[in-house]
């Protein structure tokens, strides 16, 4: 019994000091640069800066690029970010989020558009009443996901392929 908590106890400490590693700083490089109708998917911070995304905020962690007044498929102005990893945004960053600070629905005549163009939908949770819609087109690098329930904010984000952390259906 006193190996197996010595055993565990070790384990524990490596865990914690990977975690503590990581505090602060990205713990990979960024993703390649991805970018649509002008506006950064993916990439470095010099790619959001190349963008305009110059309103930046450094949480320890991670670092949220902003740029106000972006069209998106011809519609807008919206509000949009980039949120890079490590405090100092050296991890990139692998999605792009727009919203509208007072009009909830602004987002949605996008989302008409793009299926007018032949963009498939599909919902995440129970059915079709899920907390996503995520949608997609086969001749299409990204994808995109709109908040259907939210408390804050709509987002509608634009995806890489290989962001592999957010809903998929």
């Amino acid at each position: 019994m006193q190996r197996f908590v010595r055993q565990f106890v070790v384990i524990g400490s490596a865990f914690s000091l990977a975690l503590l590693g990581g505090c602060g700083g990205p713990d990979h490089p960024p993703p390649p640069a991805l970018w649509v109708e002008g506006l950064p998917v993916s990439g470095s911070l010099q790619d959001a800066h190349k963008a305009g995304f110059t309103t930046c905020f450094d949480f320890t962690v991670e670092m949220r690029c902003r740029r106000n007044d972006v069209m998106f498929h011809g519609f807008g102005p919206f509000n949009a970010a980039v949120d890079l990893n490590g405090g100092n945004g050296g991890g990139g960053f692998d999605q792009l989020t727009l919203w509208h600070d007072w009009d909830q629905n602004a987002l949605l005549p996008i989302l008409s558009a793009l299926e007018r163009q032949g963009w498939r939908a599909c919902f995440t949770g129970e059915g079709n009443h899920g907390d996503q819609g995520i949608y997609s087109h086969p001749k299409v690098s990204v994808r995109l996901s709109l908040d259907l329930s939210y408390w804050g904010k709509r987002r509608l984000r634009v995806m890489p392929p290989w962001n592999h952390r957010e809903s998929r259906c």
